[in-house]
């Protein structure tokens, strides 16, 4: 495995467990962008989206990946000279496998396996059994992040109260071994080490770890520290030294943010980057790979982040001249990285550099008459989206990537006529105006026509990149919007045409969403959270 860049593995881990699962094609196009940019490693992060011998229900109806398809894959990557390397959940993250009858009696609470458990580890060599079949590399990321409630459920009726730090190494010892019997080295995620010692923190600065854990973590296991949210290169140099004092050798994980709604966010994404790969180089992490995720629903293109996949690589070049990289970008990809950049909906609330906000989604979700995140709306954003869709529009035409700046612009489109239109109708109404209320019904009829547009152009962008799994989920989403838009439509024409008396929605106060008074945008990423106040 050969590269010109300044790691010894330099990779990109894709999500496919949040319901889009990138199909063949797809992911074949991707390995030849990577390959060509001097990556050599990819990760396929999936929860239950594969195959697993004798686990008929594991991954059912999600998509996953056959055993036939892992290997098609894998020799693809070999012949591109990327090594495919399996990443996926030995402990928590495994929500969608609880929902079948099968699995209850190995769930402690929460996503989280049953440790110490006969059939927990007999389904954890089952995977290991799918994975010595199918992939070439014998390196596997185990996961193990996230379980702050482990051993609070079902484990703690059953042992009792336990230290976490000890339920951990003990699943991770047994897991280890399982993995070592199948020939694989381990790494997985480092935050669990932290949490434990510190009360649930990951990032504290002062968080000791006692050597007899240390002394427990085993030979076949190495560490990622995993950070996409800062800026501040002291920052990562600390952690990676907290990191490494448990174990030598740590690996890395970057993100490149595309898990908080429909647009990426390449200006985060490569300033956090830049950041973080500088601390990796002058600290001595070899092994370094970005993620990204698809959190909540996976809406956005992984393709849409390619200013930012483009950047990285040069970054882990020894190149850090934008002149230099935009005039690259431009003449591999034939278009210019400020054109793609528009990705990012520039102009509007979401192209920001600092922070994350993301408000083509919770704004697109956001209730006409309930208004739970009307305290969002500060000015005229509405007219920014419309200009930000007249550019995307511009350079819709590529040939490569123009269904992504598509989708795009109609869901700017539908934001510049929804953004304030609750807004607008609730002071309307308030102030008794039904003439007003009356020539807002043409924007409520226009608002559908643009979901209806938008939703066109989203299952477009869908069917190219993912398999048609996990889009009843956007039908189910896009659907509901579209169906409530013709509801509120048809309350105000009985309001206006005098059925019924009052419109109960549009009679309560709104509240700032987070409880304070200063408008803001937002960054929030959960839809069943974001559309009503109800339980869903």
């Amino acid at each position: 495995m050969s590269s010109n860049v300044n790691f010894e593995k330099f990779g990109i881990m894709l999500d496919c467990s949040r319901n889009a699962v990138m199909n063949v094609k797809a992911l074949k196009k991707w390995i030849d962008i990577i390959s060509d940019l001097g990556y050599n490693t990819l990760m396929l992060y999936t929860e239950d989206t594969y195959e697993v011998a004798n686990q008929p229900f594991f991954g059912y109806r999600r998509g996953r990946y056959t055993k036939e398809e892992l290997k098609e894959i894998d020799a693809y990557s070999a012949q591109k000279g990327i090594e495919l390397e399996p990443c996926i959940q030995t402990l928590a993250h495994l929500n969608a496998i609880f929902r079948w009858d099968v699995y209850r009696e190995i769930l402690d609470c929460d996503d989280i396996m049953l440790a110490e458990n006969e059939k927990t580890y007999k389904l954890v060599d089952d995977m290991f059994t799918t994975l010595e079949k199918t992939f070439t590399s014998r390196t596997v990321n185990i996961g193990m992040d996230e379980a702050h409630m482990l051993g609070r459920g079902k484990y703690q009726d059953i042992h009792g109260h336990k230290n976490g730090s000890d339920i951990l190494l003990t699943h991770l010892c047994k897991v280890a071994d399982i993995a070592k019997n199948h020939g694989f080295e381990i790494i997985m995620w480092g935050d669990m080490f932290f949490r434990l010692m510190s009360g649930g923190e990951y990032y504290a600065d002062t968080v000791q770890i006692a050597d007899k854990v240390k002394a427990m973590v085993p030979d076949n296991v190495n560490l990622v520290y995993w950070d996409y949210y800062s800026l501040d290169q002291q920052h990562y140099e600390k952690q990676i030294k907290a990191h490494s004092s448990i174990k030598d050798n740590i690996w890395f994980a970057g993100g490149l943010w595309s898990w908080t709604g429909f647009a990426p966010h390449n200006a985060y994404s490569m300033a956090a980057t830049k950041a973080a790969l500088d601390a990796c180089s002058e600290n001595g992490v070899k092994n370094v790979f970005l993620t990204m995720w698809g959190d909540n629903g996976a809406e956005c293109s992984k393709f849409a982040l390619l200013p930012s996949l483009y950047y990285a690589s040069e970054l882990a070049k020894g190149n850090t001249d934008m002149e230099s990289i935009k005039n690259g970008f431009k003449a591999k990809y034939g278009i210019s990285f400020d054109d793609f950049m528009l990705a990012d909906l520039t102009g509007t609330p979401n192209d920001n550099d600092k922070k994350i906000y993301n408000p083509e989604k919770y704004m697109l979700y956001n209730d006409l008459f309930l208004g739970l995140f009307d305290s969002s709306v500060i000015g005229d954003e509405g007219k920014m989206y419309a200009e930000c869709a007249a550019k995307l529009d511009a350079i819709s035409d590529n040939s490569e990537y123009g269904y992504v700046f598509k989708n795009l612009s109609a869901l700017c489109k539908t934001l510049e006529i929804k953004w304030d239109l609750g807004i607008r109708t609730r002071k309307a109404y308030k102030e008794q105006d039904k003439e007003t209320l009356k020539a807002l019904l043409a924007d409520y009829k226009e608002l559908v026509e643009r979901l209806e547009a938008f939703y066109k152009e989203f299952r477009e962008q869908w069917m190219i990149e993912n398999k048609p799994y996990g889009f009843e989920v956007q039908d189910i989403r896009v659907g509901g919007l579209i169906q409530r838009t013709k509801n509120c439509y048809d309350c105000l024409v009985s309001y206006i045409d005098g059925r019924i008396d009052s419109i109960p929605e549009l009679e309560e106060e709104v509240l700032p969403y987070n409880g304070n008074e200063n408008k803001d945008y937002y960054c929030y990423n959960v839809w069943e959270g974001n559309v009503s106040a109800s339980v869903i």
